[in-house]
């Protein structure tokens, strides 16, 4: 990307703060993202005109951030998508920002900004309104909360084409999830809208989004996260239908994953993969054949590997699919090894850049994802992922390092520009709060479901004007309000009544293996709440208690 421009961009960090700041001078701060075709398409006719190029290196400190790499730079700066084109002063406080820039727009924005900067300099700054909140507006856990998110969906459900909103398109996996179990008509259109739009038949994996309501206008780029939240989201589908149509999406993206997206030297999932020169994506499928493979960004990064070893592991605990279990496996392994230090959790690992090898670490949205990855390689595979050690480890650390009162901030507290604001994200507040409860269940730790509890109500008073992007917000809430169904098992992983253990009910669910302490071996047994079922022998019976509870 970088080589097309003339311009002399310089790496986030102090020093060039520091330059900005000896020099008197504005930073311009250009977001992009390996994936992103408008900012390869900003650097080949912006950046690359010398005139432009010139006027930047003069009067302005650039700086060029992945917003992969840099995601809590990405949260305090991102002007709505990518690129993102940010003026800062030099202490990092915001003068102006825009999206993609042609070149007039690009002249129109420099003139206007040596103008402020001349005539206000830093005092023209100001500090995103998010950073200023302190506290999120904490309020009471109820079972009014999930019934807000269902209006939500019910509110912005398209009833012409599905899917939610009147505007682009997104997958929205935890929705889809949420609405699995509140309005399945709701959500089974969804999910048959993404895959007839978002699915790519021909290699596998979804696309990002669709720029237009009719799902039209779609972006071909393909990412590791989004993919990883799909598979997990199709298999509940299929669990919660049996029908192969809701399977079979998540198998070719699982294919997809492990094949296009796998890195053997690694023994881990890329991170993303681009649109490719010429939209490969829009070819037929003899000319795909034949065309060049689109590049694809080899940075491990831990957060999307968790995500993935996550849906692999469930959709094998609901299919026996040997495949996605090998794969989970090892790229498990690969985080535990090499993103995962004392309990702190790596942001990613680059190999093939002495420069930049490895990212920020004890970041919220990757302590959340490695938990859930841990908690489910324990309920999945049992006692030989010895996964639970490291998953107390990971809570611990992530509460003693990012709790801040009774929510969680995204990161620690340091850095140039305004990394030294505390954010708290909603959605990986939420992420950490939901393997929190899994965590809880499987050690018999209660004090994990509280700090669950007291991260949900600490956002519980805006509660009624969530959208539908974090249903799982609602999602939480409720097995926090309700009575969580376990079922625990007095057999080792793999038995024929683990197994039939995770086929029975709904996804939410939490499947405790070997609890020999409590049950007699050969035997399971289903909770929910005070309620305990009588012990079932064999997965017929435990068929039974499950369907008797629930009634």
């Amino acid at each position: 990307m970088e080589d097309v421009t003339r311009v002399e961009w310089r790496e986030w960090g102090d020093a060039a703060f520091e330059e900005a700041r000896a020099a008197d001078a504005p930073i311009l701060l250009s977001l992009t993202a390996t994936w992103c075709d408008h900012c390869h398409e900003m650097d080949e006719e912006t950046y690359a005109v010398p005139a432009i190029a010139a006027n930047i290196n003069d009067d302005f400190v650039p700086i060029r951030v992945d917003v992969d790499r840099h995601p809590r730079v990405r949260d305090r700066y991102n002007m709505g998508g990518f690129p993102s084109t940010v003026f800062l002063a030099p202490d990092g406080a915001l003068l102006t920002g825009a999206g993609y820039l042609g070149p007039d727009g690009m002249r129109q924005v420099l003139d206007s900004v040596r103008q402020l900067w001349s005539t206000k300099g830093a005092e023209a700054g100001r500090i995103p309104r998010p950073l200023h909140e302190t506290e999120p507006p904490a309020g009471e856990l109820t079972d009014d909360i999930p019934a807000q998110m269902l209006g939500q969906l019910s509110g912005t459900y398209d009833e012409t084409a599905g899917g939610w909103g009147d505007g682009p398109k997104f997958p929205v996996p935890d929705a889809l999830e949420f609405a699995l179990k509140r309005d399945r008509q709701m959500a089974l259109r969804s999910f048959d809208a993404v895959d007839a739009n978002l699915h790519d038949e021909h290699d596998g994996g979804f696309y990002r989004f669709a720029t237009e309501p009719n799902w039209s206008g779609v972006q071909h780029e393909k990412l590791l996260d989004s993919n990883a939240a799909l598979v997990r989201a199709f298999a509940n589908a299929y669990l919660s239908t049996g029908r192969e149509e809701y399977r079979e999406p998540a198998e070719r993206t699982i294919e997809y994953l492990t094949t296009t997206l796998w890195l053997p030297d690694e023994a881990a999932f890329a991170g993303s993969q681009a649109p490719g020169q010429d939209d490969a994506y829009t070819l037929e499928a003899s000319d795909r054949e034949a065309a060049a493979t689109p590049p694809i960004d080899e940075t491990v990064f831990a957060g999307a590997n968790a995500l993935a070893v996550d849906a692999l592991l469930t959709y094998a605990a609901y299919t026996d699919d040997d495949r996605a279990r090998r794969y989970a496996e090892r790229a498990l392994e690969t985080v535990r090894e090499t993103l995962l230090e004392d309990g702190v959790v790596v942001h990613y690992r680059d190999t093939r850049d002495d420069r930049n090898r490895d990212g920020e670490r004890c970041l919220l949205t990757n302590q959340a994802r490695v938990l859930r990855a841990l908690t489910t390689a324990a309920s999945v595979l049992g006692a030989d992922a010895n996964a639970l050690e490291d998953a107390r480890a990971v809570a611990d650390v992530t509460i003693e390092r990012l709790q801040d009162g009774d929510s969680f901030v995204d990161g620690p507290r340091s850095g140039p520009g305004l990394l030294d604001r505390p954010l708290r994200p909603l959605d990986a507040n939420v992420e950490l709060a939901d393997a929190l409860l899994d965590l809880a269940v499987l050690t018999g730790e209660q004090e994990y479901r509280e700090i669950a509890r007291e991260t949900i109500a600490a956002f519980a008073g805006a509660s009624d004007r969530f959208g539908v992007q974090v249903a799982r917000y609602a999602s939480v809430a409720a097995r926090l309000t309700g009575e969580p169904l376990v079922v625990r098992v007095g057999t080792a992983a793999g038995s024929d009544l683990h197994r039939a253990a995770f086929r029975f009910a709904d996804h939410e669910k939490v499947v405790v293996p070997a609890a020999t302490d409590e049950l007699e071996s050969g035997t399971a047994r289903v909770e929910r709440g005070d309620r305990l079922s009588e012990p079932a022998t064999t997965p017929e019976e435990l068929g039974d208690r499950i369907r008797s509870i629930l009634e």
